[in-house]
């Protein structure tokens, strides 16, 4: 794994491209942790989202994750759900920065596959507002390590029609969520946690 380094006013900020998938993830953290001196992690990217009120893009930030992954049981006790701890955090840093965003649960799962009509309803009828792979593991092995967690999502594909909805955006790459402007956002979180 390869890391960059940016100096924002200052301070380093080392980040590096994650793999897809739960325990990947976990591990590319608890790989890093021994490699970067840090404590504190931001990890943001695209998720499939579970309201068509919610726009293509639009920041989304989890303030609890519905554990339908196999990675957390590792390192938490078993709950449907654990609380994102620092949403708060960010919520405020996106608000003192003027950026529209939107808390909400979200549903993180290893099997896409496998997001059924079924399976949607109940996590929206519970409030999931995104569904990803990654979210609720990371928390899980963040509170084990006593590790500070930070996180926000891209509204992507959208689940919330009678078809699945790519919501493409002309000039995006074929296949990707990601907004390359929420690259700048983690930069900007990045630093501000760097204060706390």
């Amino acid at each position: 794994m390869s890391y960059n380094l940016n100096i924002v006013e200052g301070k380093k900020i080392g980040y590096y491209k994650t793999y897809v998938g739960a325990p990947s993830c976990v591990g590319s953290i608890e790989t890093s942790s021994s490699q970067i001196n840090t404590k504190k992690f931001i990890i943001f990217g695209g998720a499939g989202c579970l309201s068509k009120e919610i726009a293509h893009g639009k920041v989304m930030i989890p303030t609890e994750a519905y554990r339908d992954e196999g990675t957390s049981y590792h390192y938490a006790e078993a709950s449907d759900y654990i609380k994102v701890k620092n949403h708060n955090i960010v919520s405020e840093f996106m608000r003192v920065n003027e950026i529209p965003y939107i808390e909400g649960k979200t549903w993180t799962t290893d099997a896409f596959y496998r997001e059924t009509l079924n399976n949607f309803e109940k996590r929206k009828t519970d409030g999931c507002i995104s569904v990803e792979m990654e979210c609720s593991a990371v928390q899980a092995m963040c509170d084990f390590r006593v590790f500070e967690f930070y996180t926000f999502f891209t509204s992507g594909d959208l689940l919330d029609s009678p078809k699945w909805d790519e919501r493409h955006k002309k000039g995006e790459l074929e296949g990707t969520q990601h907004d390359s402007t929420h690259f700048d956002i983690a930069i900007e979180l990045a630093n501000y946690v760097s204060e706390l």
